[in-house]
Order: structure tokens, then sequence, then C-alpha cells
């Protein structure tokens, strides 16, 4: 019998290196599984269907919420997003483990889905000067844009105790070791 699947979700305000952490553990754990979420948009460059998205039409999209196959879903800037049940429900069964990189409100409706498969985890600045700092050396958005993912970030940061575990990224390589501890204390790894 397959040992049972286990889903990583991950959230964090933008800037606080998240990404970064993700790529990190991939690097060391290519067999877990970045999430494939399904989208409205168009495919862009070399991108398949199944790959690296489920490629939907607005109105397959729709039916699917009607439906209520979604585990949560969203629009941004246009595009619908989301986590379809069928494929978490799969990667569970297949013994897969499989990383999730949402926003709070994914994150928590990933949880209340599937509160025995989930692992949550919150990823924070050390302050909100530091994050400001990090949206500004990015030096891709503008002033506006940095301001709105701080206030942002406030609200995200009120909701970071629903999540299991909280990680300050300070330093990268203390916030990579905080992680491996995370998921060697959930037994995903055996690196302790």
């Amino acid at each position: 019998m397959l040992n049972k699947g286990k889903l990583i979700v991950f959230s964090a305000p933008s800037g606080s290196g998240k990404t970064t952490l993700i790529n990190m553990l991939r690097k060391d754990y290519p067999d877990f599984e970045f999430s494939i979420s399904a989208t409205t948009r168009e495919p862009r460059g070399k991108e398949k269907n199944g790959v690296e998205y489920f490629f939907l039409s607005a109105d397959e999209f729709n039916k699917k919420v009607n439906d209520g196959e979604f585990v949560e879903h969203k629009t941004v800037y246009g595009n619908m997003y989301g986590t379809l049940k069928q494929y978490v429900d799969d990667s569970i069964a297949e013994g897969r483990i499989v990383i999730f990189d949402v926003d709070v409100q994914g994150g928590l409706a990933i949880k209340e889905a599937y509160p025995d498969d989930v692992v949550m985890i919150f990823i924070y600045p050390p302050s909100m000067e530091i994050l400001k700092n990090r949206l500004e050396l990015r030096g891709t958005d503008s002033k506006e844009t940095i301001e709105k993912r701080l206030n942002f970030a406030k609200i995200e940061m009120e909701k970071m105790k629903e999540y299991s575990y909280n990680i300050e990224n300070d330093s990268l390589e203390a916030a990579y070791g905080e992680l491996i501890k995370v998921l060697s204390a959930e037994k995903i790894i055996n690196k302790i």
C-alpha cells in the first residue's frame, strides 16, 4: 500500500522570500511536486496543459466552480485561477508530496478541505520596514504597488496564527533550516 501523500501549503506577504525558500526545497527534494492550478489565461511560451497549468476556457472554469470542483479559486488580473479537488485527491491517494504557493485565503480553504493531509507554513519578514526595503530593491513595482503590497501584508500577517508553523525569514539560511526542521517534525523528510 502506498503511503498517503501530503500537502505543504506556503503563504507569505509578497517580498518575504517564500518563492526562494520553495525553490531551495525543490532543489534539495526534486520528488516534491509543485501544485498544478487551473487557469483561464492563455499558455505562455512552451507551457503545456497538465504540466504548468490546466488550461480551461472561462466557460469550463465557471462550470467547474458551479459544480464545486475547486478547493479554492479566485480571479487575478482578469484571469481565473484555482486548485482542482480531483488533482489534490489523486495526489494524496498516490502518495505524492505537493507544494502549494497560495495566498492566505487559498491556504485556509485547502486547510479546511484537507485538515489531516496538510502542513500549513507561513513565511514572514522580520519587520514591515525590511519588507518595504525588499520590495523596493526588487525594482519591479511602482510606489503605489509597493504600498498596496504592504497594506495587504498587514492583513495577511493577521492570519498567520491560523497556520501550523510561522517561520521568520531574516536570513535565508536560517529560515531554510527552520523549514527543514518543520518538515522533519512532520515526518515528510528524514533530515535531522
